[in-house]
């Protein structure tokens, strides 16, 4: 399945039908009088997160999404059928933003099942029935309907993740994710083996948790330099960020200082998320040796703590899954205790998880 994480589409709700114009015509009834009856309302245009959905690649073929009419008004005061409404299925994490060049937000879907009527239908006209008085006996007059709401919008998908990686490109990424989960992300000697974001559940303790993965950071990725300021946005919902630094990279030490700058620059708080540095590549360097980068790390970030793995073996892996537990519990508490609480007499809801 291809990834596509933007699109634009054009949505319009139904107008509403006309009502009609019509007069009894009854046997032995000299004077009937109107009887015409209202249009029915158009359809409304719908967003819906539903599970199972990780791209927004179905809106690549269909752009155009059109509510159906209110039908018609009809004789005998009958009252037209209202448009059916358009259900627009999106994935978990679709952002609705307006094309009016400010990227204005209407809409985000953060859980399964959520629901918004985004453009509501025309109502239907007026029946001539409508318009009898005691001064017009025969009304001709009808209403023909209210149009319905148009625009054009843009989905903007921002992934849902427990934890996001990141790191410049040949860190060691994707041979992590392939590690600790079941995703079979590319991988190659060569920098931007991975183009497109990757998710990955990771099982630890009796625990899961969503794992992703963006393409790699450049000096300059916050401008648009490189794939990964276009990325960025998906790890902007992470509770945690896991930095991979190459150990037998030239200088690790600013490689991470790109990396920092670069989430610096891009803002929307991921410069304020908890976040592991990680040493990768530990198999190809020895303990000594990335003992010793560890320690130039330590001083240049001020951090006691930097874990050091080879994410091609797997070793030193646990204990790094195992400091991003507390982070996850800690932050969904926090979480709780921010929201309201909200009666549930359905259940417990199953986790979402994108896989």
């Amino acid at each position: 399945m291809h990834f596509l994480d933007q699109a634009k589409i054009f949505i319009r709700s139904g107008a509403g039908g006309p009502g009609a114009v019509s007069f009894r015509r009854e046997k032995y009834i000299e004077y009937g009088g109107p009887d015409g009856g209202d249009g029915g309302k158009g359809g409304d245009i719908i967003f819906e997160a539903v599970a199972g959905l990780n791209t927004l690649i179905d809106f690549r073929y269909a752009q155009h999404f059109k509510a159906q009419r209110g039908i018609p008004g009809a004789g005998k005061d009958r009252t037209g059928a209202g448009g059916k409404d358009l259900v627009i299925e999106v994935p978990v994490g679709t952002q609705v933003i307006a094309d009016d060049g400010e990227d204005t937000l209407l809409a985000d879907f953060t859980k399964v099942g959520q629901r918004q009527v985004f453009l509501r239908g025309g109502d239907g006209g007026r029946g001539n029935a409508s318009y009898k008085s005691s001064t017009n006996r025969a009304p001709r007059q009808h209403g023909t309907g209210w149009p319905g709401e148009e625009m054009w919008v843009w989905l903007r998908l921002k992934l849902l993740a427990d934890v996001g990686l990141v790191g410049l490109p040949n860190a060691g990424k994707s041979t992590f994710i392939n590690q600790v989960t079941n995703t079979k992300a590319k991988v190659g000697a060569y920098p931007f083996t991975t183009t497109k974001p990757q998710l990955g559940v990771v099982l630890h303790r009796d625990r899961e948790f969503v794992l992703a993965d963006i393409p790699g950071l450049i000096e300059g990725a916050a401008e648009g330099a490189g794939i990964g300021d276009r990325f960025l946005g998906h790890i902007e919902r992470c509770r945690v960020l896991l930095h991979l630094i190459d150990a037998t990279g030239d200088d690790p030490v600013e490689a991470w200082r790109v990396v920092q700058g670069e989430l610096e620059a891009y803002g929307a708080g991921l410069e304020d998320k908890p976040q592991l540095l990680v040493l990768n590549k530990g198999d190809l360097l020895g303990p000594e040796l990335m003992e010793d980068v560890a320690s130039q790390l330590r001083e240049a970030a001020g951090i006691d703590r930097i874990f050091l793995i080879s994410g091609a073996t797997g070793e030193g892996v646990k204990p790094m899954l195992d400091a991003v537990l507390p982070i996850l519990d800690a932050d969904k508490q926090e979480s709780e205790a921010d929201e309201p609480e909200a009666a549930s007499d359905s259940g417990e809801e199953k986790p979402w998880s994108p896989i």
